[in-house]
């Protein structure tokens, strides 16, 4: 299972276009979400199914012989994953509001795609790790200097070895009260585009 990152035309029959070109090569579409929509383009996420033995490029390919259309990432994918909705996450949050952040930490791999996520204390000039995924680097509060400031939502483009043994990531820090901010990651990316980062920031203004 493959999730793909696509960018293609914003005009009727393009996405039959590129879900015909992804058959093609037996591509199994599982689920598909709008990313971004905007400047007659649309980017869209696909879960993607491919047959034994059958390489990713194949599916690259594919979709690169469509006029516009262009893959910006393709992934592993977890099995059984899927594409989780942020009013899903919402649901969840506001079920637990006392541990609402540490919901959103664990359901940002799926809401947003990342590889990693991990809440942080932020507070008597330590940081500490306060919760995270599996995934996630072990923090400590000099190692997360580079992820400085965490009074404000930004994005960062982390080179190979911004920790021993991670390779080039991307970031986006979105900060939350008392005195607490969350960290989501990507291996080798795709960048966050605005409206993720603005989706994470609306998430997190939500939580007490």
């Amino acid at each position: 299972m493959y999730l793909m990152r696509v960018a293609l035309p914003d005009r009727p029959g393009s996405l039959g276009a590129v879900a015909s070109a992804m058959g093609s090569v037996g591509g199994d579409i599982n689920a598909v979400e709008i990313v971004e929509k905007g400047s007659g383009v649309v980017v869209d996420d696909f879960i993607v199914d491919l047959p034994p033995g059958q390489l990713p490029e194949t599916i690259i390919t594919a979709c690169h012989h469509l006029e516009g259309v262009r893959v910006e990432w393709i992934s592993r994918y977890p099995e059984g994953g899927g594409l989780q909705s942020d009013l899903e996450a919402l649901e969840r949050m506001t079920a637990d509001p006392a541990n609402a952040a540490e919901t959103l930490v664990s359901l940002s791999p799926v809401v947003f795609r990342s590889h990693w996520s991990v809440l942080l204390g932020v507070g008597d000039g330590e940081v500490v790790s306060l919760a995270s995924t599996t995934l996630a680097p072990d923090f400590d509060t000099a190692s997360t200097a580079v992820l400085a400031p965490f009074d404000i939502t930004h994005r960062l483009e982390l080179p190979s070895g911004w920790l021993p043994g991670w390779a080039d990531s991307t970031v986006v820090v979105v900060p939350l009260n008392r005195g607490r901010a969350i960290a989501i990651g990507r291996l080798g990316g795709p960048a966050f585009l605005d409206s993720e980062i603005a989706r994470l920031h609306h998430l997190a203004a939500l939580i007490p």
